[in-house]
């Protein structure tokens, strides 16, 4: 049995974007301005960014044109590299990476809900596993619903980006004072600039990170090979022109020294311009892009899980598809059940961190894929990434960029996330033999 076509270019689009949005662009402008230290490097580093994101859609347009898969990066590192690579890929999205991932992007749900509406703060958990539930459920019911509701997500989102940016640039005036704040130092001579933008890439790309997994539904998608390279650039697009909009405003609002400072600078920018009410508004548009990235994530990584057990690499159960919704249920149901673990094991976030700098290992492996891809001549023609090869060893070196930083940054974090990962080694030789046995 296979998927059912159902999803087109605008859908598919707002896949894109929803995939991109969640808290990151509303939290992390702080983080990189305290790393970077003034507003035009602030700018620059986010510039950045917006170019490594392009360049990575355009790869994933090209790798999703070539094999429109279910699975996605999942089908291109098995093809392009080996099946081990593809393996230990959605092993780490199954551990940790989606299930991880949804467990601490939950609570930030939870925890905005109980603040707006004066919930007992006992609560949390509880909420944020209720969340995680109602989008498994959701989910069950055919890619169809699940689209439909990221497409509301998706909007509300972009609404939410609209109502900061025009509070901040139309509605906001100048920079308030920001007694008691730590202005922060911006590096001079070029090798430290250099250090201080690796350091920023790291939020950065995170916030900008997401667009790869639209390709997840390839085989959901109608006339994948042209639709979906079309969806990644339009998203991609809007995502760029939103984040640094964004980034624009926050730098207006509160200027770098108050965004450095601020732990909540969406916030601080609607509510200096709008009042108790603006902030009560883009808490709520918060607590809208937290739980449109849950449903992105239910609706998204069960197919890798579900294309793995495909090719015999795991459960058998995972790979069947619901006979009328046309859906992967046990895997549905079994990413739903362990995020819901994670949330109360207590743990997720430091799990979390272990792999995120994983997320970068296997982003610059796709690059490599479809280099090998390229020369082994797989695939047709039609959507082909521009200025090849030279884009795709830009993307691969960004990567690796990002990858170092962390390691330099936080050893031990890495060293957890490779031990994370290689866990998956005799999983992997497990179900191979079984495989070949067969």
């Amino acid at each position: 049995m296979s998927y059912a076509r159902r999803v087109g270019l605008f859908s598919g689009t707002m896949s894109v974007v929803g995939g991109i949005i969640g808290s990151g662009i509303f939290l992390n402008p702080a983080i990189v301005a305290q790393r970077v230290g003034s507003a035009g490097l602030t700018m620059v580093a986010w510039t950045l960014g917006a170019v490594v994101a392009v360049l990575g859609g355009l790869i994933y347009g090209e790798l999703g044109h070539r094999l429109p898969k279910a699975g996605g990066t999942y089908a291109y590192l098995r093809a392009g590299i080996s099946p081990l690579v593809g393996f230990l890929y959605a092993w780490g999205l199954l551990l940790i990476m989606s299930t991880g991932a949804a467990a601490a992007v939950g609570y930030t749900f939870a925890s905005y809900a109980v603040n707006l509406f004066g919930i007992d703060p006992g609560r949390t958990t509880v909420i944020a596993a209720g969340a995680i539930a109602i989008f498994t459920v959701i989910n069950l019911f055919g890619v169809q619903f699940g689209a439909w509701a990221q497409n509301g997500f998706v909007l509300a989102k972009l609404g939410a980006l609209a109502l900061l940016i025009v509070a901040g640039l139309f509605v906001g005036g100048e920079p308030p004072p920001c007694p008691g704040c730590v202005a922060p130092s911006a590096p001079t001579g070029f090798g430290p600039t250099v250090a201080a933008v690796a350091t920023a890439f790291v939020p950065i790309l995170f916030a900008y990170g997401g667009w790869q997994q639209t390709n997840f539904i390839a085989e959901e998608i109608i006339d994948p090979e042209r639709n979906l390279p079309r969806a990644l650039m339009l998203g991609v697009a809007i995502m760029v022109l939103a984040y640094l909009l964004a980034n624009a405003t926050y730098l207006a609002g509160l200027g770098v020294t108050g965004l450095a400072n601020s732990t909540a600078p969406a916030a601080d920018v609607v509510g200096g311009a709008l009042g108790e009410t603006g902030r009560r508004l883009i808490g709520i548009g918060v607590m809208v892009s937290t739980a449109g990235f849950l449903n992105t994530v239910t609706l998204l990584s069960p197919r890798v899980y579900q294309a793995m057990a495909r090719d015999g690499l795991f459960f058998e159960s995972f790979a069947r598809l619901h006979p009328r919704w046309r859906t992967p249920i046990v895997a549905i149901l079994f990413q739903g059940a362990w995020s819901i673990a994670l949330l109360y094991s207590g743990t997720y976030g430091q799990l979390l961190d272990y792999v995120v700098f994983a997320d970068w290992i296997f982003f610059g492996l796709s690059g490599i894929a479809l280099l090998a891809l390229r020369r082994r001549g797989d695939g047709s023609g039609g959507f082909r990434v521009p200025w090849y090869p030279v884009t795709v060893w830009l993307f691969v070196a960004a990567a690796g960029y990002v990858v170092l930083g962390s390691v330099r940054s936080d050893p031990e974090n890495a060293l957890g996330g490779v031990g994370l990962l290689a866990l998956g080694l005799p999983v992997y030789w497990y179900w191979a033999r079984r495989r070949a046995r067969r």
